[in-house]
Order: structure tokens, then sequence, then C-alpha cells
């Protein structure tokens, strides 16, 4: 049995890495200031006893009782509506934040990961992406609070794991989607789920050929623990190699929910992506993973969270 930090451990993705840690009899402690997290991601955990949860903002300095074993840092506000609305706290999450788990790391002897973002890498100009390529970022735009704020994580954790001989590892996660997403955190599933269910219009972002790659959650998380059990430090991208334009999105959510939703087009914000999908070798040859769910079997495993959670 470990003992495992989970930052943002009530988040989407740190509500569904918890509960695969706790089925893997591991001890988790799992740290969200609840600001994008929610209560009903762990729900469900918190009756088991080796499950500890910890309200706090890590841009404060964070202590933890008894030995740590490995650290996943998965806080910060993830959806563009959300690190828009609140930027300065979204890039303190990433300098001071980060600082603070890392130093806990340090101090505990303990492996550290950090969640990343195909962010990174802005709206490129390689295609797909490569790990080693260095991006193509407006670091004064809208989106540059997320973008800077993590590109400035990972030299900050590079440079811990140089200078201090931190064992630290990048991943860097394309789309991911699946149960406990928000239901109005303005991604791009979430909205279009949302909105074919209710019967409202699907609202796709200029004509709707911008291209993302969409990686089911547990492929996801198998992922993020297969890179914490490697000695690899990255960093390596985590997601879906299949390719769709938005639009055929929103047809095959359109489809799939049987929803009378018409499709209408608005604006394209500011500094969004023309293409986006991850070349996934590394993950291949160094972790041994690949995605195994396919967009419309993820989508279909998705949907009765989302009926159930829209008639609350």
């Amino acid at each position: 049995m470990k003992n495992i930090l989970v930052t943002g451990g009530a988040g989407f993705l740190g509500g569904h890495l918890c509960r695969t840690l706790l089925n893997q009899s591991h001890r988790v402690f799992c740290v969200d200031n609840f600001f994008s997290g929610r209560v009903g991601n762990i729900a469900d955990l918190q009756s088991n006893d080796k499950f500890t949860l910890i309200e706090h903002d890590i841009v404060n300095p964070l202590a933890i009782d008894g030995p740590l074993d490995e650290v996943y840092n998965l806080a910060c506000i993830a959806s563009p509506i959300g690190y828009q609305q609140k930027p300065i706290e979204t890039m303190l999450v990433c300098s001071l934040g980060v600082k603070n788990v890392l130093d806990l790391a340090l101090a505990k002897k303990a492996k550290f990961l950090q969640t990343s973002t195909s962010e990174v890498y802005g709206d490129p100009q390689e295609h797909p992406q490569k790990e080693t390529y260095w991006g193509h970022v407006n670091p004064i735009g809208a989106r540059s609070c997320y973008d800077e704020g993590k590109r400035f994580a990972e030299s900050l954790i590079t440079n811990y794991h140089h200078q201090y001989g931190l064992d630290t590892k990048l991943i860097r996660i394309f789309n991911t989607y699946g149960p406990n997403m928000h239901p109005s955190d303005g991604r791009v599933i979430s909205n279009f789920i949302s909105q074919a269910l209710a019967g409202k219009e699907m609202t796709v972002y200029g004509g709707g050929r911008q291209t993302r790659s969409f990686c089911y959650v547990s492929d996801l998380i198998r992922g993020l623990i297969l890179m914490m059990e490697s000695r690899e430090n990255g960093p390596i991208n985590l997601g879906n190699p299949g390719e769709f334009t938005i639009l055929e999105l929103a047809q095959i959510i359109g489809r799939i929910t049987d929803s009378s939703s018409v499709i209408i087009h608005l604006d394209l914000p500011c500094d969004d992506p023309v293409r986006r999908r991850p070349d996934i070798t590394l993950a291949s040859n160094l972790l041994g993973w690949q995605p195994e769910i396919s967009l419309e079997e993820g989508l279909k495993l998705s949907l009765p969270y989302f009926k159930s959670i829209l008639k609350d």
C-alpha cells in the first residue's frame, strides 16, 4: 500500500484518479479548494477509511502528516470559461501552487507527477503534436493565463528535477471526457451533450472545421498511473489520436442522443487552436499505453451520467 496525495482530487479527473487508486488499495489524501472541484465527484469515497479529504488551496503551503510515496498534481482550473474568469488565480496555482506541492514532495522524498496540457502547444504549426514541439502560444492572449501558466509549471518542475534530483514526471493531457464532467464548464463535449439532451441549439464556433482528439477518462487515468510507475520523466503526451472536426462531433452527439437540436454557428473564440492531435509514439513505446475506447463508445458510456445530472 502506498500513501498518495492527489491535489485537485475533487475535480473531474481527480475524482476518477482517487477512486482508481483506492480500488488498488492505496491510502489517498485528496486536496481541493472546491473552486472547480465538486463534492459530488468524491461523495462515494468519503466512507472509505483509506481516503482523507483536505480542503485547501495549494497557493498556500501544504503540510501532510506522515510519509508520502507519490504526489499527483491535478490542481488547476481547466475549462476556458473558468480560467478566463479567474486568470490571476490560475497563474498563481500554476506557479506558487506548483512550487508548494513540489516542496512537499521534496521534503517527503515522493515521486511527483504533473498533469500538464496540450495547451502548451497553443495553436500548433506542427501536426500532429510531438513532445519535441515547443509550441505557438500567444503570451498575452485571453487563454495565456492557462497556457503560459502550464508552460511555467513545466519549467519549474524540470528545474526541481535537475537541481534537487526530485523524481518528476510530466504528462501533457489532450481533451478528455467522461462521467463527472461539469455540464456547464464550457468544454465542447459537455456543451454538446447538455444542449442535445435539452433539445437546445448546438453551438459550433466558427465553421466547425477545427479539429480535436478526445480521450475517454478511464484510458487517461490508466496512462497517468503507468507514467507514475515508470522510470520516465517526460514530457509524454496522453490522448486519443483519433481526430474529429467539431462539426463531426456535434453530428455524432446529435445522432447518439436522438436529439432534435439544430446546429448553429457562432464566432470563433480568440486564440482557439485550429488543429489538435497528439503524437502518442512515446506513450506507446515507453509506457505500453494506447487508448482502448473509441469516441462513440465513450460518448455512450457518458450519456447516463449527463442524463442523471441534467434531471436534478
